[in-house]
């Protein structure tokens, strides 16, 4: 895949793979639950193969560390990979004592090498933004030689996300974005953090399958969406898309953005997402028909914290 962002010495593919789903069943719309690790292992090798060089992962995404870990060994791929992972959420007791909260960074940070099998890593962010008090000792991590960006993955209110963009010592942030949730694109925090050539990564760009199910699998909670999202439904049905690359194609059309996050749990979903990259940016004009919709939707809908347990 053409169109790699270069950030300081690393390269990130413009497609990012999420992995939460090798290492736990996650997402309102997963009903395959979390493939075996021989999946796995097509799914990466064949990510790769497309361009997809980029994987996002987390200390507390179950055994997805370990498993993508095993993976790059059995397909010689560490040498060709680059990798995002996020330190374990800090306890309130961690919180409470600098000691306890320098211990439990270092560990997490050691474990998630072992785990991997990467005596660099190229980012590491914190999972929580409550965590990122803990930022100067993150850094003396990097400064150790352990991994090449520290920053931080932001929630979903934009306020925090614009000032670490410009704080030193960050040098990458997570962001959620997509079509429907748009908060963080009209922050000034894509402008802040391409003056400091922070890395940034959007995850969220289907809401977690929000945007894509049937209309009648959508979560009775959540059904306000609806409305919303049939609005975007006759904008790509016109422009002769799925909603799923009017979606990665919007967010590849935002000044600032480095990768899109995908999660995918099949190799199928792969080939269709890799697919959308390869297409590029959305035309300007499809841009103006979605910011003509001025699409309003509630925080609760456009907050996946904030969902009711499936």
């Amino acid at each position: 895949m053409s169109g790699d962002s270069v950030a300081g010495t690393e390269r990130f593919s413009r497609a990012m793979l999420g992995t939460v789903q090798f290492g736990m069943p996650y997402g309102v719309a997963n009903r395959t639950g979390m493939p075996d690790e021989n999946l796995v292992a097509a799914i990466v090798s064949e990510a790769v193969d497309g361009g997809v060089t980029a994987f996002d992962t987390a200390a507390s995404y179950g055994v997805s560390e370990e498993v993508l870990g095993r993976v790059f060994q059995r397909l010689g791929l560490r040498d060709r990979v680059t990798v995002v992972t996020k330190v374990r959420p800090l306890s309130d007791a961690d919180r409470s004592d600098a000691a306890r909260a320098r211990e439990a960074i270092e560990r997490s940070v050691a474990e998630s090498r072992r785990k991997l099998g990467l005596e660099r890593i190229a980012a590491v962010l914190f999972h929580r933004e409550e965590d990122a008090r803990w930022l100067d000792e993150l850094r003396r991590l990097a400064d150790r030689g352990w991994f090449a960006r520290c920053g931080v993955s932001c929630d979903n209110v934009p306020g925090p996300a614009v000032a670490f963009a410009s704080d030193p010592r960050v040098a990458a942030l997570q962001l959620p974005a997509n079509l429907l949730d748009t908060r963080h694109l009209r922050s000034g925090v894509l402008a802040a953090a391409a003056r400091r050539g922070v890395a940034v990564f959007v995850r969220s760009a289907f809401l977690q399958g929000l945007l894509l199910m049937p209309e009648a699998s959508v979560p009775a909670a959540l059904a306000g969406v609806v409305p919303w999202r049939r609005m975007l439904q006759r904008i790509a049905a016109d422009a002769g898309l799925e909603m799923g690359e009017l979606a990665i194609r919007y967010l590849l059309a935002i000044e600032g953005v480095t990768s899109v996050l995908i999660g995918v749990e099949t190799r199928e979903q792969l080939r269709q997402n890799v697919s959308y990259f390869q297409r590029g940016p959305l035309p300007a004009d499809l841009l103006a028909a979605i910011e003509r919709l001025a699409l309003s939707p509630s925080e609760l809908e456009i907050t996946p914290r904030l969902w009711p347990p499936r």
